[in-house]
């Protein structure tokens, strides 16, 4: 194909803003996929993605379109996820782009992942053609909603398209704009082979299948390539293209996507961002690549049965094949026994990593409370980081503890202000600015009672990160009856006043139920988790205590009463002081029975921390 005539473009927005609905219309205008092999959201490969409704990994695929002029051209489609926890895959995803399709709902307008979305493509230097979808809703209003893009973004209303992605109104118009609009990609085919890996996978028959976007040279099934990250060699198998399966071609030239078969039989061997030259004069200089993502939010997993921890570590490095964003590394619990320490990008993440192990690979987990990542300064100047609480060192021992904040940018309608303040300031963060986007006024009596009908407000504000990662966003929808949008992003770390909070059962300390949390909150804390935990550990034939403790400290205490046994019931007659015997025997035994009884914390005890009063 001429490179003139290609087009390299993804699609982003706001989650449920359309996204994949409008990549499924493009591929019937286009002829990619008849209407027979036509099902809703064909990129989203995954049940998960089907069930939830939301794009989880980004999807790339192949059209070819007809335009006006009478030439064929090659479109490179793109879908990418919009939820926040997902937002790597957007920026890998823009990176092997040049044009963008900004999809905003009718009725919903701008959120906060349009802001964060449009202002990624601003960076890569992207062409963006604006899209008001859901024009067919009874509550759509386009005419708000470009106003808006214009007010926030600049763009013309004439600029602006107006599509119904699920009856296929406008989406004609859109092929031709991003024929007309979005600029050929800049080639250099003479020179050595230089393609960015922008995700992979682990295919069984095939090795990793490195899905990659040429920009010099080309490459073909018969070449032996070169990872220059890892300097590692392999003869690739199959070179091809999405449509949307994969279907083999004899190459791949400058300025087209598609996927190469390497063989490998690990993904660390081809990682994303890696360029892929020639084994034999190759390029001297990779491309740039992408940042290394750093886990954001750290929890444990374990294996119900200490005997599947060899099949947890197998599933979780198949998964991290196909997931460049998790990371884990091997603990060992006192309570739990043997596990593994996972990162994830956000709850979302950690979600959906747990629901693919289950699913996927058969295994029943348990998952302790997340945490964030701490920096402590020690004495001697150095800083150490600690996910664990149980790593945290003693109060003694330490200089100053830091926490990680986040720059938060919320979007409500303007009667929600109130409760969202309410909520910032509850979890201990710190306003910056106010901003209304618009002044819409309501039309109608019924219009006004509608939330979508105020005038939208962007809230910014600074937050500890280890406020957010439990409930905050559940709370933001059931505060603002679903209506508020949240983005974030890390800021910096901050001192902080924070202690470790232990959880003992029976006068043992169950580390993996420790958390560390602000000094003014680990008395309510403390005593919220031992009260549900009373409620959850069952009774035994001995009193057990539940205590919250900071160091040495008891701050809060419940106790599982134990379960009595009438000694008595075989005693007909005789004197009191037989009774008494009896009794003072039982006693006796329950004592001895608490030094050396054992109690069996339930799983259900360590998800009581995420269901916490906070």
């Amino acid at each position: 194909m001429d490179p003139s005539r290609i087009r390299n473009y993804c699609i982003i927005a706001h989650i449920d803003h359309g996204k994949s609905t409008l990549a499924d219309r493009m591929l019937e205008a286009t002829g990619t996929v008849s209407a027979r092999q036509m099902q809703a959201q064909l990129l989203d490969s995954m049940d998960i993605e089907r069930e939830r409704g939301i794009t989880i990994k980004a999807q790339a695929v192949r059209m070819d379109y007809r335009a006006a002029d009478g030439n064929e051209y090659e479109f490179n489609l793109i879908d990418t996820p919009g939820h926040v926890d997902f937002s790597y895959e957007v920026s890998r995803s823009l990176a092997a782009c040049e044009g963008a399709i900004l999809v905003v709902d009718a009725s919903q307008g701008i959120q906060a992942q349009t802001l964060a979305n449009v202002y990624l493509a601003l960076e890569h230097d992207l062409t963006i053609i604006p899209v008001v979808n859901k024009i067919d809703l009874p509550a759509a209003d386009p005419g708000r909603v470009i106003d808006e893009l214009q007010t926030a973004f600049g763009f013309r209303p004439e600029e602006v398209l107006s599509v119904s992605a699920k009856d296929g109104t406008g989406v004609a118009e859109l092929l031709q704009s991003i024929v007309d609009l979005i600029p050929a990609p800049e080639v250099h085919a003479d020179r050595p082979l230089r393609a960015l890996v922008f995700d992979s996978k682990y295919d069984s028959y095939k090795g990793v299948l490195a899905y990659v976007r040429v920009l010099d040279g080309e490459v073909h099934g018969t070449d032996r390539i070169r990872m220059m990250a890892t300097n590692t060699q392999a003869d690739v198998l199959e070179v091809g293209v999405f449509k949307p399966t994969m279907a083999r071609v004899l190459g791949l030239s400058a300025g087209e996507v598609g996927y190469v078969a390497t063989g490998l039989k690990s993904v660390g061997e081809c990682r994303v961002g890696d360029t892929i030259t020639m084994a034999r004069r190759g390029a001297e200089e990779p491309l740039p690549g992408y940042g290394t993502q750093k886990p954001m939010v750290f929890a444990g997993l374990y294996p119900a049965e200490g005997a599947e921890f060899h099949d947890l570590r197998e599933a979780l490095e198949r998964l991290q094949m196909n997931d460049a964003a998790l990371a884990f590394e091997p603990e060992n619990s006192d309570a739990l026994g043997p596990g593994f320490r996972c990162g994830f990008l956000g709850l979302l993440h950690m979600e959906i990593v747990q629901e693919r192990l289950e699913r996927e690979y058969g295994m029943d987990l348990v998952i302790t409370a997340p945490s964030v990542v701490y920096h402590v300064n020690m004495p001697d100047g150095t800083v150490r980081e600690v996910a664990r609480p149980t790593d945290l060192p003693n109060p003694g021992s330490i200089d100053s503890i830091e926490e990680p904040w986040l720059n938060i940018s919320l979007l409500t309608p303007s009667r929600f202000v109130g409760p969202m303040m309410d909520l910032i300031n509850t979890r201990r963060g710190l306003f910056k600015r106010t901003e209304y986007l618009d002044t819409a006024v309501a039309r109608t009596p019924a219009a006004e009672a509608m939330p979508s009908s105020d005038p939208r407000v962007m809230l910014e504000a600074s937050i500890p990160m280890a406020e957010v990662i439990v409930d905050f966003y559940d709370q933001v929808k059931t505060r603002s009856r679903g209506y508020a949008s949240l983005d974030y992003s890390v800021a910096q770390f901050q001192e902080a006043p924070l202690v470790r909070l232990d959880i003992l059962v029976n006068s043992v300390p169950v580390d993996a139920l420790s958390l560390i949390t602000h000094r003014d909150r680990a008395y309510h804390q403390g005593k919220a988790l031992v009260d549900q935990l009373r409620k959850l550990i069952p009774r035994q034939l001995f009193e057990v205590p539940i205590q919250a403790a900071i160091g040495s400290k008891i701050i809060a205490r419940e106790t599982v009463h134990a379960l009595r046994k009438n000694v008595l019931a075989k005693c007909y007659g005789g004197d009191v002081t037989r009774k008494r015997k009896l009794l003072e025997k039982q006693a006796e035994g329950k004592k001895r029975m608490k030094r050396v009884g054992h109690v069996e914390v339930p799983q259900e005890a360590f998800l009581a921390v995420l269901k916490m009063d906070r």
